[in-house]
């Protein structure tokens, strides 16, 4: 065939860098939204952050610039006075801290700007809780032992794990060491033993077992029970974790008090005694969405402390007022950015506050009676609702949080499967899961449920499930099984 050119025109779509942008922003949760938003502040001129926006209580609704309003290819148009500030603003009271002090040079302090009399503080900051190998080491110090094996001990010390164990074998470590510091396998059995009588009590154990008996030790010696309790840590451990009662007394020779008091000393032992000195820093979640009640129903508002503070840089503006030459093609570039960059904020908390005002108006029964009164729901139809496509309510919903006087939960909260009912109804997973919880909590301990006869509980109240079905949502929510739930 002889080669011929063709043209061919066909429809397709493609995401524009403004609509990946919004795309982006919209998955992102408010923590990472603000650390983005502080990346592309830095980047971009035109953008800066002012904390000292939205004092005037302005709400939010009424505060969007009349500048996005118009359409964007007048980026370069003259910014008027009231249309400057770009923003979606919370109310804020904070100052800087250096808003009414100065700086003096001569004796490098923060010096307040105020009357003589008043009281001139500097600030302290607060001091770094010491560590486990500070802490022992300062023990260590103290004790009356001779200085190789004090540094022996401090070798084990650094072996340590987290939750204060030697889990590596002393043999091992023998081997591990240089020759020529001539330390064997005695010299770290007696220095695990200056270890072990350090605080906390149980460190330096090499297993749970091990942890528990130096806790016990660490007690009085007039602690009642304490040998039998000394006896079922060293034999019967495997009998307590399985909840063999039957079995404990006759080896102890002791009835239920006696049991029962042999088991809260022990319970009240801490199996990770370096917990205390663990660095872990706590997660924090800022609420997208707060839930109040007005009227007779619920609604979902924005957070104002969640919406981050941000506006164009008005000098740069002001440049490109009759500015149109090669000069200033950059900055109009990072102007348009900026303008994008804003729109796609305010259409993210806008698209999040419609998407939990639907689900706030379809849960209101949970918000009244609480998770026993959850109506299952699916993302299809809160899609729907809004005429958006259900990845874009996944997107909404994930990671972004909702603060109601019954806790702080995340959107995908209130979305799950349904079981069906008798009655040809539907009742949400997370009722369900909200009933086994109240059932197990109201059951006797002696004699507690099984998955088999909370099944048909639930079948008396209409709501078919499964025994299977019962023991997953038990596992979800962190319940043990029926024997170990078992009291005496």
């Amino acid at each position: 065939m002889k080669p011929t050119l063709q043209v061919k025109l066909s429809p397709h779509l493609a995401l524009t860098p403004q609509l990946q942008q919004s795309i982006r922003l919209l998955q992102l949760s408010t923590i990472e939204l603000n650390q983005e938003i502080e990346r592309i502040v830095q980047e971009n001129p035109l953008l800066e952050l002012d904390d000292s926006i939205g004092s005037d209580s302005t709400d939010y609704h009424n505060v969007i610039p009349a500048e996005l309003v118009a359409p964007l290819s007048n980026e370069l148009e003259v910014v008027e006075e009231s249309t400057s500030v770009l923003s979606i603003e919370a109310e804020s009271d904070v100052k800087h801290p250096l808003d009414e002090r100065e700086w003096l040079s001569d004796d490098n302090v923060f010096r307040h700007n105020r009357d003589d009399e008043d009281e001139r503080d500097i600030p302290q900051q607060a001091a770094e809780p010491p560590s486990l190998r500070d802490h022992l080491n300062s023990q260590l110090s103290l004790s009356q032992i001779s200085q190789r094996d004090r540094k022996i001990t401090g070798l084990l010390i650094d072996s340590l794990d987290d939750d204060g164990y030697l889990v590596q074998d002393l043999e091992e470590l023998v081997d591990l060491l240089p020759a020529e510091l001539a330390i064997d396998i005695d010299d770290l059995h007696i220095a695990l033993e200056h270890l072990q009588h350090l605080d906390p009590p149980g460190i330096g154990a090499r297993n749970l077992r091990e942890c528990l008996v130096m806790q016990l030790h660490a007690l009085p010696p007039d602690t009642p029970y304490l040998e039998q309790a000394l006896a079922l840590v060293n034999n019967h451990l495997e009998s307590l974790a399985s909840r063999d009662f039957s079995a404990i007394k006759r080896v102890l020779h002791c009835n239920d008090d006696c049991l029962r008091s042999i088991q809260q000393m022990i319970t009240r032992l801490n199996p990770r005694p370096a917990t205390a000195f663990s660095s872990t820093v706590a997660g924090y979640i800022v609420p997208d969405i707060i839930v109040t009640r007005i009227g007779g129903s619920w609604v979902a508002s924005l957070n104002p402390e969640a919406m981050p503070r941000l506006r164009i840089n008005r000098l740069y503006a002001e440049i490109l007022k009759g500015c149109h030459d090669d000069s200033t093609r950059r900055l109009a570039s990072q102007l348009h950015e900026a303008k994008w960059l804003v729109k796609n904020v305010q259409q993210r908390f806008n698209t999040i506050l419609k998407a939990s005002a639907a689900i706030v108006e379809r849960q209101q029964q949970f918000f009244e009676h609480g998770a026993v009164a959850m109506r299952p729901m699916i993302l299809r139809e809160i899609a729907d609702v809004l005429n958006l496509h259900e990845s874009t309510i996944s997107r909404v919903t994930t990671q972004k949080f909702m603060r109601t006087p019954r806790g702080i939960f995340e959107l995908k909260y209130f979305f799950g499967s349904h079981v069906s009912t008798d009655t040809g109804g539907a009742c949400s997973a997370t009722a369900i899961r909200a009933l086994i919880k109240q059932m197990i909590n109201a059951e006797n301990s002696r004699k507690p449920l099984s998955d088999s006869q909370i099944s048909e509980v639930l079948g008396q109240q209409g709501i078919m499930v499964a025994r299977r079905t019962v023991a997953k949502y038990r596992e979800s929510l962190q319940i043990p099984s029926v024997n170990l739930r078992k009291s005496f």
